[in-house]
């Protein structure tokens, strides 16, 4: 009898601990996939990237399983609000009108807008040059909005739904410049499709910090996010995907 319900009680404690192995808490990473190099479709179908680096070393460090969803830019904070994912790695700067919809984590890193134009202009940054320019930029980004609220009257303004046809749009002729993150634009120079632009003037501004979104009031899980981004930077983790992407420090 001792025998049978020490049976019992060894297969009651297996089947407890197989449901908490099958309970493992799982996260669901939000990005766009069309920001190369911080979020980027592979040729095998997978989103990989910066962003991405960085989230699953933070899923690493909470310990927990993670798995990626892409969204279209435009809808993606809907998405997040809508529960598609549970936080956004997809290169989103702070600006106060998305703390109306979203918390942010600890900013990941710093950007800085600047223009790019064709090599063969003399291209200037200042508004008696730019005067009735037609200038590109992503739709709902920095850049855009930096556009609108300095340049509107003085330049024609393209918004794009990703940053790839912007680049299109400039190489075939149809905008004058762009005005994009500059470490993206860093990216695309370097390819053979940007081989004949480059960066125009200064960056017209320098402090676009960059941070991971989660639905409003949820505290636990931004805090838990700031506390495995402390420890990446600590143990140099940070560092090593930085490295692998960009020979300067963006953080």
């Amino acid at each position: 009898m001792k025998s049978y319900k020490k049976i019992l009680l060894t297969a009651a404690a297996s089947l407890i601990i197989g449901t908490q192995a099958f309970a493992a808490e799982k996260l669901r990473i939000g990005t766009e996939g069309a920001y190369p190099p911080f979020n980027l479709i592979d040729a095998s179908g997978t989103a990989v990237g910066f962003d991405l680096d960085i989230a699953h070393a933070l899923c690493a460090k909470m310990e927990v399983e993670c798995e990626v969803v892409t969204s279209d830019w435009d809808g993606i904070i809907p998405a997040l609000n809508a529960g598609k994912f549970d936080f956004l790695a997809a290169s989103m700067s702070i600006t106060e009108e998305r703390k109306n919809a979203v918390d942010f984590t600890d900013h990941y890193y710093t950007n800085k807008l600047q223009f790019v134009a064709p090599k063969s202009v003399d291209f200037k940054t200042d508004k008696d040059y730019l005067d009735g320019k037609v200038i590109g930029a992503q739709r709902a980004t920095i850049a855009g909005t930096w556009l609108e609220d300095n340049m509107d009257g003085v330049v024609d303004i393209n918004l794009y739904d990703t940053q790839e046809n912007a680049y299109l749009d400039l190489a075939s002729g149809r905008v004058d410049g762009i005005l994009a993150d500059t470490f993206v634009q860093w990216e695309w120079l370097k390819s053979d499709a940007g081989k004949d632009f480059e960066f125009k003037g200064e960056p017209v501004f320098n402090d676009d910090k960059i941070a991971i979104a989660v639905r409003k009031g949820n505290d636990e899980l931004r805090e838990r996010l700031n506390k495995a981004l402390a420890e990446i930077i600590a143990d140099g983790t940070y560092k090593q995907i930085n490295d692998k992407y960009f020979p300067f420090n963006i953080y």
